[in-house]
């Protein structure tokens, strides 16, 4: 059976399948950018996350549906899929908002994310589910580093 997150490229999965730290950024109405820390999970080849309606995130993805996501390996020393240089990745795309009024992709998030914790209650909450469609991702590529003689 193909992988679900077959169209995203293996160092994207790489990054994804480990611990990483996922930024993104959304454009307020004055053009400012606006950053917020989320957890992601791959569909395919798109990737997806939750978020509550209301907040300055979701009213600029709203508004304006690109965005930029990075994706960072953590450790920081954590190798590479290729094995040298740094462990990121950005995504630049699309998005596609989706209720969520049971909030049951959100609690599917902190089962992956934050081993099964229950999430914090919310009243009168809205969860949406954002879906991202990529358009454009970036992988840094590196020349491999020659090994250094011991004693150099």
């Amino acid at each position: 059976m193909p992988s679900p997150d077959k169209n995203l490229p293996e160092a994207v999965r790489y990054i994804l399948r480990g611990p990483h730290l996922s930024v993104l950024s959304t454009t307020d109405p004055d053009g400012k950018p606006q950053t917020s820390v989320i957890f992601v999970k791959p569909d395919g080849g798109e990737i997806l996350f939750s978020t509550i309606k209301g907040r300055r995130k979701t009213m600029n993805m709203s508004r304006d549906p690109r965005v930029n996501l990075l994706i960072h390996g953590v450790p920081v020393d954590r190798p590479n899929h290729a094995g040298d240089g740094p462990n990121y990745a950005t995504i630049s795309g699309t998005v596609q908002l989706i209720d969520d009024p049971q909030g049951t992709f959100h609690q599917e998030m902190y089962d992956l994310h934050m081993g099964g914790a229950t999430p914090p209650p919310e009243p009168g909450a809205q969860r949406v589910i954002v879906r991202i469609v990529p358009q454009h991702i970036y992988l840094p590529t590196f020349p491999a580093i020659p090994s250094q003689p011991h004693g150099s």
